[in-house]
């Protein structure tokens, strides 16, 4: 651990791991071990999902009068960060699932939303979003001293004039709902474990995904509350049975507690601008160490309760409390291969076409399936269709839908009634689908990187196109095309203007590529063969 000025630990070490504890505001923190407290965390576990699920209950129903009855109406702002250049898509989806107005902030990738108590378990159940945090308080136009000393030393008054108090209080109630959320981690090592020992990524028996959902059913309740609200259930008799199967977890949990009354934390810089006099690191630290002996907490790199953010954006500073431990874009998932896409910017890429009830979406070179089960799951009216010409590509969809199959039977306690999606092996420049059949097309296209060659792609793109405007519907068809190879896309398109008009570009960034998603709109024009150009009698 490195130590910083006055011998304080350093705060700006990488590093996640989520501890069920009680924290509050400073008046709190010294009852935090007492295993009275926890009746408060299953209590206030128990309003929070039941709002959320019976939207016709305005308030949450309390049993005590005081601090409690203070949190109902209260109010907190929530950023969030998305895939960058999905910032409008998020908002959206922000404004349609929680009526809350949206800002979208100068810093790519992240988005500020109010809302109050009673929304915090939808906020979890986001399409597009990966992380979220509750904000302290936002400085628009933050004063920097000229000398590096002296900001360093306003980062260290800063701590304690902060209102900590309702964000804490967020934060409180937040980790009593995702109290869950380690057990995934633990459950997804497994599952990597076990495919290393049997040498192949790709195949997984299926007995052994049964047995691990069955041995991890509570886990699985949970976190499909959240990752498949397309699934529906009766969420009170889920959180009441969750509650009393967990009785030993948190007599065991609240012996931690008793052991520990300090809270750990650690503060993580997010820096963005040329003009500053000082570092991340920098800044973390100082800021880092002021929080602590503010709070008297302990300073954890990796074992900590609490993550404080520090978000500084050229004169923009966000003080933040983190509310998730890993991004929500792990779901769906659990069959990697080498270019898996995240499932929040496969929603965003969905939902830029505006898929309509019995539309046919096809992705044509599906890898993992990421794209038609997120399109499942979210959009089930629609039917689905994953297609690759890797049968190791078509293995890992088919076992990421098993997946999802096998938790909701778990669940449900009966078959399934399975979903709007189907997988298939096939060659993208002769798929096997009628002229027309297709409304939607959305895909991500090989790179040239990990996954085919820029030279191939010269001939691969102008091909795929051709194919995808024979069997999209003309006048009517949308396609979602990703690429990194911006260069031999525009030139494969611009043979194909009869067929393909571009509506919308959205820049992204994949692991650091600069790639872009492209909007385009079928024309029209019927479909010619280029065998029938050429005067020859099409065989079909």
């Amino acid at each position: 651990m490195t130590l910083g000025r006055e011998g304080r630990p350093s705060c700006g070490d990488p590093g996640r791991r989520r501890v069920v504890i009680q924290p509050d505001p400073r008046a709190y923190i010294q009852d935090l071990g007492s295993a009275a407290n926890m009746s408060d965390v299953q209590e206030a576990t128990n309003q929070l999902l039941d709002v959320n699920l019976h939207e016709n209950q305005r308030s949450i129903q309390v049993t005590e009068s005081g601090p409690r009855s203070e949190s109902e109406h209260l109010q907190v702002t929530i950023g969030a960060t998305v895939p960058t250049g999905f910032e409008q898509t998020a908002a959206d989806e922000v404004r349609e699932k929680l009526g809350s107005s949206c800002k979208i902030s100068k810093d790519r990738g992240k988005i500020y939303f109010d809302i109050s108590v009673e929304s915090l378990a939808q906020v979890h159940c986001l399409r597009s979003v990966d992380n979220l945090f509750v904000v302290v308080q936002e400085f628009k136009d933050y004063q920097f001293k000229e000398t590096k000393e002296e900001v360093l030393k306003d980062f260290e008054e800063l701590a304690g004039k902060l209102p900590w108090s309702d964000p804490l209080k967020i934060w409180k109630i937040n980790t009593c709902f995702k109290k869950k959320k380690t057990k995934r981690r633990k459950i997804s090592q497994n599952s990597n474990k076990e495919k290393i020992d049997n040498g192949r990524g790709d195949k997984t028996d299926e007995r052994d995904v049964k047995k691990e959902f069955t041995n991890n059913v509570l886990d699985s309740q949970i976190l499909d509350y959240y990752e498949n609200p397309a699934i529906k259930e009766e969420i009170s008799t889920l959180v009441s049975d969750d509650l009393t199967s967990c009785k030993d977890e948190t007599e065991e949990s609240s012996k931690r507690e008793a052991d520990s009354e300090v809270l750990k934390f650690r503060v993580t810089c997010n820096r963005a601008g040329e003009k500053h006099c000082f570092s991340s690191n920098e800044a973390a630290r100082d800021f880092g160490g002021a929080v602590q002996d503010y709070f008297k907490w302990k300073a954890d790199m990796t074992n900590f309760d609490v993550e404080v953010l520090l978000n500084i954006h050229d004169n923009e500073v966000i003080v933040g409390i983190a509310l998730t431990e890993e991004s929500l874009h792990r779901r769906n998932i659990t069959h990697f291969g080498p270019t898996t896409l995240r499932s929040t910017l496969a929603y965003g890429m969905l939902r830029l076409c505006a898929p309509q009830p019995t539309d046919v979406i096809v992705d044509p070179m599906c890898g993992t399936g990421a794209i038609p089960i997120e399109g499942a799951t979210e959009w089930s009216n629609c039917y689905h269709i994953a297609g690759d010409n890797n049968p190791l590509a078509v293995n890992r969809a088919a076992n990421n839908i098993l997946s999802l199959l096998t938790k909701s039977q778990v669940k449900e306690g009966n078959l399934p009634w399975g979903l709007p999606v189907d997988t298939i092996q096939w060659d993208i420049c002769n798929l096997p689908l009628r002229t027309g059949s297709v409304d939607i097309i959305v895909t991500d296209m090989p790179f040239g990187k990990r996954m085919g060659s820029k030279k191939r792609n010269w001939n691969l793109y102008p091909a795929c196109l051709r194919e995808m405007s024979r069997v999209c519907r003309p006048g009517t068809g949308r396609a979602v095309l990703l690429t990194q190879d911006k260069k031999c896309f525009t030139k494969a398109l611009s043979g194909m203007g009869h067929l393909w008009r571009k509506v919308h570009t959205v820049w992204v960034n994949i692991g650091g590529l600069h790639a872009a998603v492209y909007l385009l709109k079928r024309t029209p024009q019927t479909f010619v063969h280029p065998s029938e150009q050429d005067g020859e009698r099409s065989p079909w």
